[in-house]
């Protein structure tokens, strides 16, 4: 099923690991016809952003989903990052399951839009600690 986009003047995308951008003044529309990887730059992450346990493996899956021909550099890093934070914060457990099934199953969307759970967790620990 195709997928409508509205790009804001001055937004960025990302399709399939190339950045577009609407360099016009007024709102553009794209229609995507087939299967690709796609990000508005609101959810983007750089990896200089990239600073805390869950923001680390937010950005190892968002290079998962947008570069799969680099699967064996994301892959064991995001498993890393995601161990790591279950053993620090088991109360996250449960969101960290549900990642791991996501990205089990090659769902490395459906992962993200879940590791934004994990964000809010980080930071409602966070607020706890300090």
């Amino acid at each position: 099923m195709p997928l409508k986009l509205q790009i804001k003047a001055g937004q960025r995308i990302i399709v399939n690991g190339a950045v577009v951008e609407n360099i016009g003044t007024r709102t553009a529309a794209l229609l995507v016809k087939n299967e690709a990887a796609i990000m508005r730059d609101t959810d983007i992450l750089t990896p200089e952003d990239a600073v805390t346990p869950a923001s680390r493996a937010y950005y190892a899956l968002q290079c998962l989903y947008l570069f799969p021909s680099q699967t064996d550099k994301y892959l064991p890093l995001f498993k890393d990052l995601s161990a790591g934070y279950a053993e620090a914060a088991p109360s996250a457990r449960e969101i960290i399951d549900g990642l791991r099934e996501h990205v089990d199953q090659g769902q490395f969307y459906m992962a993200l839009k879940k590791a934004r759970d994990l964000i809010q967790h980080e930071a409602k620990v966070l607020t706890h600690v300090g």
